[in-house]
């Protein structure tokens, strides 16, 4: 069957003698048209009525397969180890999420500093660890317990405080002790600040909005 090709639409008049062709469409697209329209309609019977498929069960099938992959580890089955993979581990954790606010050298900015002997929310390692699991909300740091898995707050929580302990000459045997509440660290902290390394204690700081303190 032939199609009437080149037949002008008449439209000069109108359009500042500009004039348009009707040209039938190819009968490539038009079959590439209607192929398409026959595959969504089968597609979509499929898709939600044979397959029984939807977009919420494929992703609860994918969130399955990535905790089988990447398992949630549970803070009780991760020992906090002051070694010294712990602590290589933890200031390649330091480094990238903390020392925005706490300073490449943990000399302290908008959150505290670690390297002297105040600490506003105790310096034992359990206390460390949940100032980093649970965040000052009300000094605007974040909770970084959903964010980082359990070992890897441990590891940070062991680098500040060997730097810490570095920097104030304390033993690493007296940090992995610990102490409870802010009187307790201040007993642990006092033999470095009475040998001199921790001469701004007294000095306020300037916030606390970063990671663990």
């Amino acid at each position: 069957m032939s199609k009437d090709t080149n037949r002008l639409m008449g439209h000069a008049d109108e359009a500042d003698g500009i004039e348009e062709y009707d040209n039938p469409l190819p009968d490539w697209w038009l079959g590439l048209f209607w192929i398409c329209i026959l595959w969504a309609i089968g597609y979509a019977v499929h898709y939600h009525f044979i397959g029984n498929r939807s977009q919420e069960g494929e992703f609860q099938a994918e969130m399955a397969a990535a905790a089988v992959r990447w398992p949630v580890q549970d803070a009780a089955d991760v020992m906090f180890a002051m070694t010294p993979e712990a602590i290589a581990g933890g200031e390649t954790v330091y480094t990238t999420y903390c020392f925005v606010c706490h300073g490449a050298n943990l000399e302290g900015g908008i959150g505290q500093s670690f390297i002297d002997d105040e600490w506003l929310h105790g310096s034992s390692p359990q206390e460390v660890i949940h100032t980093i699991t649970d965040g000052v909300p009300e000094k605007g740091m974040a909770a970084w317990g959903p964010i980082l898995s359990a070992e890897q707050i441990n590891q940070a929580a062991a680098y500040v405080l060997a730097k810490n302990a570095e920097a104030l000459g304390i033993p690493l045997e007296q940090v992995t002790q610990g102490s409870s509440g802010a009187e307790g660290s201040e007993e642990a902290h006092a033999e470095g600040a009475e040998e001199g390394h921790g001469d701004e204690s007294g000095e306020e700081h300037r916030g606390d909005s970063g990671g663990a303190s």
